[in-house]
């Protein structure tokens, strides 16, 4: 929801992500230095004060933010007034299948990604895959951009990403693990779940945000 509160927060993460102050940020877009302060988002009788839209795109080019990015931040979780936000290299879930884009392990490696601003995570080697498809409705559509941690502990229960010795990538939920396989239930109730053999999963990793 586009709220004051939420908008200005947005105007803050961007700050912090280019180590500017908020009269730094101004200054850089060209504006008054006390254009985004804090005493300047509400009017003397109390009323919200609003950035204006020509402001707020004077800053998203003064930091090279895109009109995109500046949405994702939207999406992020807000806490304590401020939003933090960092990038993460994303891929689309039909290249991800492809040789190049992970190691072993399932850590992302250089080369064939993009960058997006998303909600902070903890895991340094986060990514991020765009649905593609309605393959995982009505959990995940297309479209929609899931983080993944492969630094994160799965337990039953969790949303992962697993890659297959094949290539072939799932997006599922965990139901089960023993030594010999993993179990996964489908999102959409239309395709079956999945019994894997353990010697056939190159990777598994957990889903820790969704741009829902």
């Amino acid at each position: 929801m586009l709220t004051h509160k939420r908008v200005w927060a947005v105007l803050d993460a961007i700050a912090d992500r280019n180590e500017l102050s908020a009269s730094a940020l101004a200054r850089r877009a060209g504006l008054d230095p006390t254009a985004f302060n804090i005493s300047k988002r509400v009017s003397p009788n109390g009323r919200p004060r609003w950035p204006s839209t020509e402001s707020v795109a004077k800053a998203l080019t003064a930091t090279g933010t895109s009109v995109h990015e500046f949405a994702e931040i939207m999406l992020a979780e807000e806490g304590a007034g401020r939003l933090t936000a960092r990038r993460i290299p994303l891929i689309g879930m039909a290249q991800a299948g492809n040789k190049g884009y992970f190691d072993d392990a399932g850590f992302p490696v250089s080369g064939g990604w993009e960058d997006i601003i998303v909600p902070d995570v903890s895991d340094p080697h986060a990514y991020a895959l765009q649905v593609v498809g309605d393959s995982m409705v009505p959990v995940y559509r297309d479209g929609d951009v899931i983080i993944v941690s492969p630094a994160a502990s799965v337990r039953r229960g969790d949303r992962v990403v697993v890659k297959t010795t094949e290539g072939e990538l799932l997006v599922k939920v965990l139901t089960r693990r023993t030594l010999r396989t993993i179990d996964l239930t489908s999102f959409n109730p239309s395709h079956p779940e999945r019994s894997l053999e353990i010697g056939s999963v190159q990777w598994m990793a957990r889903i820790v945000w969704a741009s829902q």
